[in-house]
């Protein structure tokens, strides 16, 4: 379970310093409401929704689908859904065939996609 929120504040941090530096966002709580463009914000909540009902792994698909052909957006609406997903608790990820590595693997995926794998390498390894 320590291990489980380690993990936790460690991807957090990640997603924080990460939106710092390549978007100039500080926040505590990463939301939708951060992205300007009125389509990212209903694409990312439309994941958010898939998330909540319990539809991860298809949630998870469109995202890598609608960022493919994105530039940096895409990167922040990844690192928006996968800070949101890590919120979730340990059974609730569980409980929709998800888990905490999962999180974690979706941003290393992510991060290496954009050239910026240091940042995995840097706190989650």
């Amino acid at each position: 379970m320590y291990e489980q929120d380690y993990i936790m504040r460690l991807i957090k941090e990640m997603v924080r310093a990460i939106l710092k530096i390549m978007f100039n966002i500080d926040t505590e709580s990463p939301s939708s409401e951060l992205l300007g463009d009125v389509e990212e914000k209903q694409t990312l909540e439309s994941l958010l929704d898939m998330i909540d009902e319990g539809r991860i792994n298809e949630a998870e698909n469109i995202l890598y689908d609608s960022i493919e052909n994105m530039d940096k957006s895409g990167l922040e609406i990844a690192l928006l859904f996968y800070s949101y997903l890590n919120d979730k608790s340990n059974e609730f990820l569980e409980e929709h065939d998800f888990n905490r590595e999962e999180v974690k693997q979706g941003l290393e995926d992510i991060t290496s996609r954009y050239g910026i794998s240091g940042f995995v390498e840097m706190f989650l390894k």
